[in-house]
């Protein structure tokens, strides 16, 4: 071990002592604390919630923003943002604004925002709105639009790398007193350093979603597509409540045939399937699919598979009579038989065992059902009983109970492994 020379270990023991010193009497100062900045609440004035009857292809003057600083401290800068769903434009900004078109993502359709910053003295108490209200463009597939109004003391960006700044062109807008306007009261903010609205922006357009299909045919034992589209024919756009599908197709399988292959729907019961839209919105022209795969068991007189519209109210679809279908099964070469398939209908009931869980994507439950027949079927993917009662070439034989045992097994050994952790843990 090397050790240090004593004169470097003198002066090492003097320096600390010296710099101990210093610490003990910081310590026995008294601590003098620096007043802290007030914080800054920002309140904005009623705004309606909703607008209705915009032309598309028009323009939509913003009612006046209003705000009030219910802080006890003059703010020295103030950000006004607007930000619109695809169905609105923003016209020529002011050129202390800055507009960044952002991309969808999430749950989140495309937006459009407009920053502007207002570099001038905002006193407490005191109601403020810009000189001049802004104009967005109503856009000809407009119908219903989103617009939110945001006044905070950052300037916050949207957020999204891929969206550019656009400085505006404009002569610069500045803030004005509302003297006959009543102020905000003091705490009544909810948020510190910003408030927000949210406008629903509805223009008087349509939309007309369809259903179409493909044509059904082929031999017994043969596997065959069932394709399902929806298209919105427009011209508008349709944007649905957040977290809900713009609409729901009820899709039923014809008679005498298995699933082998679900689309990404939700099994309602055998036979009938309920498929969403892949975001809460739908653009014009916009078209999505959903095909199952279906084995054909036997020919079935009067065999079809159907599908309908169903979900959220459609107010702007006027043509409703491309709203469902109905696709005919022929089925070539072998006789026909009269009794029902495996496949549900719409209107139907269903097993009386009932489904132990239904897969949001596609999948069947896994515990399985009893049919009113008596005879068990397991819930694998896409497998529905015949009409003699027998399981489909997808279910489980002899194997099930021993499946079923390792299942168990494997159950008890998690569980011991898991009191084990749990101990170990505690301890």
């Amino acid at each position: 071990m090397r050790h240090a020379a004593p004169g470097i270990r003198t002066l090492r023991q003097a320096t600390g002592a010296v710099g101990a010193l210093a610490l003990m009497a910081l310590g026995a100062a008294p601590a003098v604390a620096a007043d802290p900045a007030p914080t800054p609440h920002l309140v904005l004035g009623d705004m309606a919630p909703k607008v209705d009857g915009l032309k598309p292809g028009g323009t939509y003057d913003v009612a006046p923003v209003s705000f009030t600083n219910t802080g006890t401290a003059a703010l020295d800068k103030v950000y006004l943002q607007y930000s619109v769903t695809r169905g609105l434009s923003h016209t020529e900004l002011p050129s202390n604004c800055v507009r960044y078109d952002v991309g969808s993502y999430d749950e989140l359709p495309e937006k459009s925002y407009a920053i502007c910053e207002f570099d001038q003295t905002v006193e407490p108490g005191v109601v403020y709105a810009p000189e001049k209200a802004l104009t967005l463009n109503v856009l000809d597939y407009a119908l219903h639009d989103e617009l939110r109004v945001v006044v905070d003391v950052d300037g916050s960006l949207p957020g999204d790398e891929t969206g550019r700044p656009v400085p505006g062109t404009g002569p610069a807008v500045k803030l004005v007193e509302k003297p006959d306007a009543t102020p905000a009261e003091p705490g009544s903010g909810e948020h510190e350093g910003w408030d927000d609205a949210n406008i629903s922006v509805n223009a008087a357009n349509t939309a007309d979603l369809q259903l179409t299909g493909n044509k059904l045919s082929g031999k017994v034992g043969d596997t065959v597509s069932l394709e399902v589209k929806l298209t919105n024919a427009g011209p508008g756009w349709v944007l649905g409540e957040l977290d809900n599908s713009v609409t729901k197709i009820r899709v039923t399988i014809p008679a005498g045939t298995t699933v082998t292959k679900e689309a990404p729907c939700t099994k309602v019961r055998a036979g009938v399937y309920e498929c969403g839209t892949a975001q809460r919105w739908l653009k014009e022209n916009a078209v999505e699919k959903r095909t199952f795969k279906l084995r054909i068991d036997k020919a079935v007189t009067g065999a079809k598979a159907s599908a309908k519209l169903t979900g959220q109210a459609r107010p702007y679809d006027k043509n409703p009579e491309n709203d469902s279908l109905t696709i005919p099964l022929d089925v070539t070469g072998g006789s026909s038989d009269n009794g029902g398939g495996s496949a549900g209908t719409d209107g139907g009931s269903s097993s009386t065992g009932g489904d132990s869980g239904t897969s949001t994507s596609g999948g069947s439950g896994s515990g399985g059902s009893t049919t009113s027949g008596g005879s068990s079927s397991a819930g694998t993917s896409g497998s529905s009983t015949t009409a003699d009662g027998d399981l489909a070439s997808t279910g489980s034989g002899a194997t099930l109970p021993l499946a079923g045992a390792a299942a168990a097994a494997v159950a008890v050994g998690a569980g011991t492994v898991l009191v084990v952790r749990r101990r170990r843990t505690a301890q």
